[in-house]
């Protein structure tokens, strides 16, 4: 059979084929069942639902198919015009099927056997295959296809408007790059609405639907600037432009403003706890009334409690901070000695042990409204969260204890021994103030300013292990404490949510918040699924008494004690409370802020606690985690609405609690002191199995003098 002769007979299976569908289009022959009408009118597009920051800002998608559904009126005129001029001309006069234009496909491309005779279809016929799709049929599966299509595109004329169709068309289409309907086009290459775009824009969009790499304005801007070009001259053509104005908009050069999502959004790790959450109540919403919702197919708007201009202070202050300290860190690691310690291994693996690794976390303390959350360094190169990362407290655990202290009946002025301790049975490990400095006595409060550890180790053998293990688990921490000296002076074991938890009941007045994401989950039309308001109270872990004399110890921790800097160096106005930590050896630097209306936390730290800095200048709190916060705090002060959450005061302390605290925070050893020490030695011993001190005298004295 010669090629002539097999193009005749394609022509006349064509037209037979053609025949049988008109006879019978429900089922359309061998091309296979139409959808129906109902079914058309049900179709919907999977389209991305859209996260939402506090102040209603978008912050992110959750897509299949990354898809923004628009409305007609969100179209600009120029925009649709470009659209027919160059897609099809006489869309507005046909019924779905332009057989002037088939026909001329079928006689050049199979009589004729010419490849560039264009492909036929209309907007309608290719909004029928992006709907729908084409099936793999095994036996001439395009021409069948075609078929069904012009049949379906009939059936869909006599059901939407041509403004419904363009619309739909427009929303369906794709651009290249997992990129679906042209408000995500404008939004990818163009970074604005539709509606905003220019007409020389909307031409580049056009000119992509031919082929969406080739003519992609990212990756290949001057076959893209070449396909726009045709397009204005195709309006030229058709009088939707006089040739003044397309000669004119032909001569502006290719302008994109990329946006790939994968180059991150303000808060990506924020996402991922979000779309977590929000499975979670779909599919409690589902068990409860069989309701099914898709997170990523059916446009939902879900709501969350992120501050975004919060959000991206802390941003800006990891950027700010961090390289600063990379370099030093990379510098120090990188003399013959450093390198020799770290073994051999090859130069990226050497970059990643020593990367600096850091999160930051703030939340309502009230409501547990969740206001920033910097979850790391990177969320493409560096995906494993660091809010949720457990990791040595260092002295960011005292308050705990201290808050145990005060709700066994401890008060603020009771004095704390600041003399050596030994104990035996224990390698001999003795707690060490940073100072190395021994002798006289702190009174609690003062211990607690200055973060004293040889008398916080007094103090915990005062308060004990059990009191100090209910109160950490009450306050929310998930690790188990172990019942080991070294607990005083912080080894335990948190995550930055956690201790922003903790924190909160000392900023609330005693109460345990829970963290909350989400505040509602809506479908695109407006229609809620789930709300919920945010509202203060919670258990009482504390009582108001020991939150306000908390409170009033941790303010001066931050004006008097490590985290002095935030005032003194940054600049922060805000009132504050909190407490720097830094775990053994540098290996993890944190800090915590807090008032009334905001707890703010920051840990900074290598991803292994084999590495980490080697002096204090650079690896303590005060120097690694403190600037994350204070940056950002002095940021967040130039926006008026942040700067009233921040200026939320303390409560003052009532007269009786006041005095409680009208004591020095050092007192050299009086008489009574040196009469107890006659009866120990130089050094005092403790014995780790009754986890207790052994002087049993001097003990007795000590309740005898107490006051």
């Amino acid at each position: 059979m010669t090629d002539r002769t097999m193009r005749i007979f394609i022509l006349f299976l064509f037209s037979a084929l053609i025949a049988t569908c008109l006879s019978k289009p429900a089922f359309c022959g061998p091309a296979g069942p139409l959808q129906s009408k109902a079914e058309l009118l049900r179709f919907r597009n999977a389209t991305a639902s859209q996260v939402l920051s506090a102040e209603g800002q978008p912050i992110g998608r959750f897509f299949i198919e990354n898809r923004t559904n628009i409305s007609y009126g969100e179209i600009p005129p120029y925009l649709i015009n470009a659209l027919i001029a160059t897609e099809d001309v006489r869309f507005l006069d046909h019924s779905g099927v332009d057989f002037r234009s088939l026909l001329r496909v079928f006689f050049k491309t199979i009589m004729s056997n010419k490849r560039s005779s264009g492909g036929g279809s209309t907007i309608t016929q290719q909004l029928a295959k992006n709907m729908y799709g084409r099936k793999p049929y095994k036996f001439m599966p395009v021409l069948r296809n075609k078929i069904k299509e012009i049949f379906l595109a009939s059936r869909m004329e006599k059901i939407f408007t041509k403004e419904e169709i363009l619309t739909l068309y427009l929303n369906t289409v794709s651009f290249g790059e997992n990129v679906y309907g042209i408000e995500a086009a404008s939004q990818r290459y163009f970074n604005k609405k539709t509606e905003k775009l220019r007409i020389e824009e909307a031409a580049v969009l056009t000119g992509m639907l031919k082929a969406t790499t080739y003519y992609n304005p990212h990756l290949n801007p001057e076959n893209s600037r070449s396909r726009r070009n045709v397009v204005l001259k195709q309006m030229e053509k058709y009088k939707y432009l006089t040739v003044a104005e397309a000669d004119s908009l032909c001569k502006i050069p290719l302008k994109e403003d990329y946006k790939r999502l994968s180059e991150g959004g303000p808060a990506d790790y924020f996402l991922v706890r979000v779309k977590a959450e929000a499975q979670n109540i779909l599919n409690d919403i589902e068990a409860d009334t069989k309701k099914k919702w898709n997170i990523e197919e059916d446009g939902l708007v879900i709501s969350t409690t992120l501050r975004l201009d919060l959000q991206n202070c802390a941003n800006e202050a990891f950027q700010k901070h961090l390289p600063i300290m990379q370099e030093r860190l990379d510098r120090q690691y990188s003399t013959a000695a450093a390198k020799r310690s770290l073994g051999e291994i090859s130069d990226s693996l050497r970059k990643a042990l020593t990367t600096l690794q850091a999160g930051l976390f703030a939340m309502d303390p009230r409501t547990g409204a969740v206001l920033a959350w910097v979850g790391g360094i990177d969320f493409r190169t560096q995906p494993y969260e660091q809010i949720s990362a457990r990791r040595q407290l260092g002295s960011v655990f005292k308050p705990v204890l201290y808050a145990a202290a005060l709700e066994d009946g401890m008060e603020p002025c009771q004095y704390l021994d600041n003399d050596s301790v030994i104990l035996s049975g224990l390698e001999d490990w003795s707690p060490e103030n940073f100072d190395h400095s021994y002798g006289g006595k702190y009174s609690l409060a003062g211990a607690l300013i200055k973060s004293m550890n040889v008398p916080t180790f007094s103090l915990f053998l005062n308060v004990g292990f059990e009191r100090v293990d209910q109160l950490w688990e009450n306050m929310g921490f998930s690790f188990p404490l172990d019942n080991t000296p070294s607990l005083a002076l912080g080894t335990a074991e948190a995550s930055i949510r956690e201790v922003a938890v903790a924190y909160s009941a000392f900023a609330n007045g005693g109460l345990k918040i829970a963290p909350q994401t989400l505040t509602s989950i809506k479908t695109s039309e407006g229609i809620v699924i789930w709300q919920d308001s945010l509202h203060e109270g919670g258990e009482r872990i504390l009582t108001e008494k020991t939150s306000l004399l908390m409170n009033a110890m941790l303010q001066k921790a931050i004006s008097e004690g490590t985290g002095a800097s935030v005032y003194s160096v940054y600049g922060v106005r805000a009132p504050l409370a909190g407490k720097t930590g830094t775990s053994q050896n540098y290996a993890d630097a944190w800090f915590a802020a807090y008032n009334p209306g905001l707890v703010i936390v920051s840990r900074v730290g290598a991803s292994s606690p084999s590495i980490h800095f080697n002096s204090g200048s650079n690896g303590t709190g005060s120097a690694l985690a403190l600037p994350l916060v204070a940056l950002t705090l002095k940021k967040a002060e130039a926006y008026p609405e942040l700067r009233e959450m921040l200026s939320s005061d303390f409560p003052e302390l009532p007269p009786e609690l006041a005095v409680m605290l009208d004591c020095p925070d050092f007192r050299e050893k009086n008489f009574f002191d040196r009469l107890t020490d006659l009866f120990e030695k130089d050094e005092k011993t403790y014995d780790p199995e009754k986890r207790k001190s052994i002087n049993r005298v001097k003990e007795i004295l000590d309740r005898i003098f107490r006051k």
